[in-house]
């Protein structure tokens, strides 16, 4: 391996580093806020005084009748995780949700489809997916399959949204790579998934592959297809940032580089 190729191979991603303000800015402001709201919960408040907080954002059933649009909107104003306890299972869900699904994923949708439509997916993702999720708890509930109390379950976080996004972004892969990818989207929530309850897995498992499925219907809708084919020759009428080149063969890989589920 020569110098050149070295290099050719280092510059890349340094250039998608250096570009990603210019590429994804929301995302970026997005990514920048979920840092700020994990820092300030995590390290600057008290715990009781955290505790209140994320369980008045919880999209819990209790909240979700009491106060829908502050749960829905706040839960994904955090996430769940750690970015510090590199060892553990919750690290490994960072990486897959904040990393790759918000950082990486939703970076891409926003440079090739524009902002409106990545922000359509991901919060579309994590309303649709908390909301389907409620009404199956609410029958589990009538059947004895979770316990009362999962009623007033802490549940918050952006891994619904970065699921959908994760699906979604198999049209980010070359067709060769798209099925293992969508194998290790529906896969990964399962590892952690609990059985313990009945027949049906812990919610947030529920709520995971409801997400994914969701992502993986929206990959299939045509006008995000059409908008791919006319992406190709023009700038992107989805407010891309500059026109793409028209000899590309395969869709553009996400822009940059890359809880355990239960935790949204």
């Amino acid at each position: 391996m020569n110098s050149q190729s070295l290099w050719g191979r280092s510059d890349g991603p340094l250039r998608a580093v250096r570009g990603y303000p210019r590429r994804a800015p929301l995302t970026l402001a997005y990514v920048c806020l979920l840092l700020a709201g994990h820092v300030w919960v995590g390290h600057v408040l008290s715990a009781d005084r955290a505790a209140t907080v994320l369980g008045h954002v919880s999209t819990n059933l209790d909240n979700l009748r009491d106060h829908p649009v502050t749960a829905l909107l706040g839960s994904a104003l955090f996430f769940d995780g750690t970015l510090t306890d590199v060892t553990s299972t919750d690290f490994v869900g960072t990486l897959i949700t904040f990393g790759l699904g918000v950082c990486c994923f939703l970076a891409w949708a926003e440079h090739r489809w524009g902002k409106r439509r990545a922000v359509a997916v991901f919060l579309g993702g994590h309303v649709a997916a908390t909301l389907l999720t409620a009404v199956v708890i609410t029958i589990a509930l009538q059947h004895d399959w979770y316990p009362t109390a999962v009623r007033q379950s802490l549940d918050y976080g952006v891994s619904y949204g970065a699921q959908t996004v994760l699906a979604f972004g198999t049209l980010a892969l070359p067709r060769r790579g798209r099925l293992p990818w969508a194998v290790f989207v529906l896969a990964w929530p399962l590892g952690g998934a609990d059985w313990t309850g009945g027949p049906l897995p812990d919610f947030t498992t529920i709520g995971h592959l409801t997400a994914a499925a969701l992502g993986f219907g929206l990959a299939g809708v045509p006008a995000f297809r059409r908008q791919r084919v006319r992406a190709t020759g023009a700038p992107s009428a989805a407010g891309g940032s500059g026109p793409i080149r028209a000899t590309a063969p395969q869709p553009q890989s996400p822009v940059a580089g890359a809880k355990t589920p239960p935790s949204v």
